[in-house]
């Protein structure tokens, strides 16, 4: 996790040199950004914005607007849950339950672990496996509540749900 010290801030400054520093930038240096601290600290923005031509204002409003950014840090795997209208009708909200039971967190947070965070997506594009679970990329479908878990289960013992 970013406490963004020096190395950090050696890090963040290779990144704009490789990516470029103008306005025009923002996105694609956000992105690199996130890929190297798997979300956006406060810290970096502050920190490109003292040595680029962005504006904090401009790299938080880019930040802020598109849903692929993080501002706080997430687990090293995401669990997310569909929720689009196929996965609704096939049971989403019992396997986000049941994930939560097991996980012991609520929709949108990150284990204490920094394991797993568990979020509910609008559609992941698997109507035909509904209810669909994705870790990572890779998609688990025609779930009910055991197999949820199921999934959990196999990831902490090094299953193949990896």
């Amino acid at each position: 996790m970013c406490q963004c010290e020096a190395k950090d801030f050696e890090r963040i400054d290779a990144i704009v040199k490789r990516v470029g520093s103008d306005a025009t930038k923002a996105i694609p240096v956000l992105q690199e950004i996130q890929k190297e601290f798997h979300y956006i600290p406060l810290k970096a923005m502050e920190r490109i914005a003292a040595t680029t031509e962005m504006t904090e204002a401009q790299l938080y409003g880019v930040a802020t607007f598109y849903s692929q950014f993080r501002l706080a840090p997430v687990g090293q795997k995401i669990i997310k849950v569909c929720h689009g209208t196929a996965c609704h009708v096939g049971g989403a909200e019992g396997l986000t339950e049941a994930l939560e039971a097991r996980l012991g967190i609520k929709d949108g947070e990150t284990t204490a672990d920094m394991k797993y965070t568990l979020e509910s997506v609008a559609c992941l594009g698997c109507c035909s496996l509904a209810p669909v679970v994705m870790v990572g990329d890779k998609a688990f479908g025609k779930l009910d509540r055991k197999k949820a878990v199921h999934i959990i289960d196999d990831l902490e013992s090094g299953g193949e749900s990896r």
